[in-house]
């Protein structure tokens, strides 16, 4: 079993990599902090988790079971647990993935539970490792710095969705594209699939912030509080870019309605400039004997005249209509939300000289 177990005893020494029955005896004896971390859990996992420490089926069942659960806290009396979500950095996708971490929490111990590999379940073994700084205030802390330290890690893929949807804008606008079309999606799945494990964690936290559970001291409550915080402004943030991405969709939409707009006007202009030319070119065409412009020296240039004013009708008409911009005057470029600063009541340079004058 892939399984790391720290021991805290009661006179703070630290014991790392224990075997299966230290884990066992220092369970059974209630004293010190335990911290067993099992990742790809497997099926003798469970049975150790069940049998040897006792824990309920239907949480372990939970672990064992490769399917993603729903955030939630369980109180089975003597422990709770709680499973919560994060990001999978541990993979590479274009469609944001999440990662869930159960977690039992004791008063003399905590067993964390993932199927891959957390950075966060990483970062805290390291301190643990250092002076094993997180579990000597105790279960709920260890509890809370795991927990702190995965919701932690959903910031980086926030601030790069972000950048991702700034891309798309600028994409959006400058040249919107079949892939353009395609990135949208994949960000408008990415936020979906964070919504949907975030929204719930909120309610998680927030009913373990405001008390209720013994295995959590009054002490660990603000700093379960402060998660919550952090829960409801990654919550904000991803729906900013869930915005973003409808809006981008939208404005795809429009760019190629437009584009097709000025296709279908490019040719309208062309068939109507050589509709009259047609007409004309079918008329003269015939092969009728009494045609007298036929035998017209000047026939020739007369057409060729007609053709001409037709086609200069036809571009005054399209002028006429804004479908050209030649020889209209034309927006300069403006600098938004800016003005001068003479004009700004209070500017410091017009009031330099203000009390000397005063006093004269």
């Amino acid at each position: 079993m892939a399984c790391k177990a720290y021991y805290l005893n009661p006179e703070g020494q630290l014991y790392q990599d224990i075997s299966r029955e230290e884990i066992k005896n220092a369970y059974e004896s209630k004293e010190g902090l335990l911290w067993i971390d099992i990742s790809e859990t497997t099926q003798e996992d469970g049975e150790f988790l069940e049998q040897d420490l006792g824990l309920h089926h239907l949480a372990v069942e939970d672990c064992v079971s490769p399917d993603i659960h729903s955030p939630k806290i369980d109180d089975f009396g003597d422990y709770l647990f709680i499973v919560v979500h994060g990001i999978n950095h541990s993979v590479e996708t274009e469609i944001v993935e999440t990662a869930e971490l159960a977690v039992f929490l004791g008063p003399h111990f905590v067993a964390s539970n993932h199927n891959y590999h957390l950075y966060s379940v990483g970062a805290i073994q390291q301190l643990v490792a250092a002076d094993g700084r997180p579990m000597r205030r105790g279960a709920d802390f260890l509890a809370y710095a795991l927990i702190d330290a995965l919701i932690d890690n959903v910031m980086p893929t926030i601030d790069r969705m972000s950048d991702v949807a700034e891309e798309i804008e600028e994409e959006t606008i400058r040249n919107p594209q079949q892939t353009t079309l395609e990135a949208i999606l994949k960000l408008k799945r990415s936020t979906l699939r964070v919504h949907r494990v975030m929204a719930p964690q909120r309610e998680v936290l927030n009913r373990i912030s405001r008390g209720g559970f013994p295995q959590i001291k009054a002490e660990a409550l603000m700093y379960y509080r402060d998660i919550y915080d952090h829960l409801v402004r990654i919550e904000d943030l991803n729906q900013t870019i869930r915005d973003r991405a409808d809006n981008a969709l939208n404005t795809y939409l429009s760019s190629v309605a437009n584009r097709q707009n000025e296709v279908m006007k490019t040719l309208a202009v062309v068939a109507t400039i050589f509709m009259p030319l047609t007409l004309l070119a079918g008329i003269y065409g015939m092969n009728f004997e009494n045609m007298p412009e036929l035998k017209w020296s000047w026939g020739y240039f007369a057409v060729l005249g007609i053709m001409g004013v037709a086609v200069v009708i036809a571009l005054w008409r399209f002028w006429a209509s804004n479908w050209f911009s030649w020889g209209r005057r034309r927006i300069s470029r403006v600098k938004l939300f800016t003005v001068e600063p003479e004009k700004l009541l209070g500017n410091v340079s017009r009031l330099a000289g203000w009390p000397r004058r005063r006093m004269q």
